[in-house]
């Protein structure tokens, strides 16, 4: 067990956190947070489970090995520094480069590049034959100012933007403006607790956004969706991915021509661009909470978007499910999804 921190996503207040414990519970580690900071989650861990967070989040942009923690104050970064025992950090002539960055939300004194430079000052002093290279160090070593505090380490992972970037609904050979973005469609996934091989079953699959984040991750993806062109559309845009399906099916969610499932990923049609067939959001919403009974096993869950309006965790337990959390991501000025969790009971 080691001390890990991972600097999160500020595009959500609280979705990053909870991600971030689904993939530690799906993959198996045990863990202790040790404290939440703004946009920073301090735990201990394995350090293993730094590869299962790099493969898998969405929402985590560096891992690191923690080295100190300290007040956001160069006096009290500096006595830190110096107190703990940094020698044997870095090997005999090893390249090294520190780098800082800032939760924006919050004013300081501290200049980072200022930081970086005195932080590498001290880094010799304690390890004199390393040697800073900026452009491909053998290590990085990574700061984060956030409020009051500071929290220093090594750089174990980084998890890049632009693979989501490149799986945005306009990038993809079938488009339609009510595709869920790609980062919030694999956090949905990961809040299952689904593993590799399980099989992930979205009714409205739609373009394919869910089925594609999920496959990414080797789960097993079965879709359906009641129009004929979204199902083609789908299936081009896995194939485009390479990801294969256990099955794409033209079928009305309210009762999908399954057996059983490990896990339901989806979000239902809402918007002024979807086909909802004259029934209502809340209807909708309802009848395929209750399929998803029948294609569910004790434990196993559904992670589901709907309007906030729609107090989709009144729906879900008045079904029987037990209701785990919601997040609330703002969309536009009439627009607020609850991204809700629910276990059958």
């Amino acid at each position: 067990m080691a001390k890990l921190f991972f600097f999160l996503s500020g595009e959500h207040e609280d979705l990053p956190v909870s991600e971030l414990k689904a993939i530690l519970e799906a993959e198996g580690f045990k863990y202790e947070v040790l404290e939440k900071l703004d946009q920073v989650l301090r735990i201990e861990a394995d350090p293993a489970c730094v590869e299962a967070i790099r493969r898998r989040s969405a929402f985590t942009r560096f891992c690191g090995l923690e080295l100190l923690k300290s007040e956001n104050k160069e006096t009290s970064i500096v006595e830190s520094m110096q107190s703990e025992n940094m020698r044997g950090v870095l090997k005999d002539t090893e390249t090294f480069a520190a780098r800082i960055r800032r939760v924006r939300t919050y004013a300081s004194e501290l200049n980072s590049m200022d930081l970086e430079r005195r932080i590498g000052e001290l880094l010799l002093e304690q390890n004199p034959n390393a040697k800073v290279n900026l452009r491909s160090p053998a290590k990085t070593f990574f700061g984060v100012l956030t409020g009051e505090n500071f929290v220093f380490g090594l750089k174990l992972a980084e998890i890049p933007a632009k693979p989501f970037v490149e799986r945005r609904a306009r990038k993809k050979p079938f488009f339609h403006p009510s595709a869920m973005p790609s980062k919030l469609a694999r956090c949905m996934v990961n809040l299952t607790r689904v593993r590799a091989e399980d099989l992930v079953f979205d009714p409205f699959c739609g373009t394919g956004s869910i089925l594609i984040e999920a496959g990414i991750i080797h789960c097993r993806v079965l879709g359906s969706d009641v129009q004929r062109r979204m199902i083609n559309g789908a299936i081009q845009n896995l194939n485009y991915f390479r990801i294969e399906s256990d099955g794409m099916i033209i079928s009305d969610a309210s009762n999908p021509p399954l057996s059983n499932v490990d896990c339901v990923v989806t979000d239902p049609p809402y918007g002024r661009s979807t086909i909802t067939l004259k029934r209502a959001t809340s209807q909708i919403v309802e009848e395929v909470l209750d399929a998803a009974t029948r294609l569910l096993g004790k434990g196993q869950r559904v992670c589901i978007a709907s309007p906030k309006t729609l107090n989709i965790a009144q729906i879900g337990t008045s079904l029987g499910y037990k209701h785990l959390e919601s997040h609330f991501v703002y969309v536009h000025r009439t627009l607020t999804r609850e991204i809700a969790l629910f276990e059958k009971t």
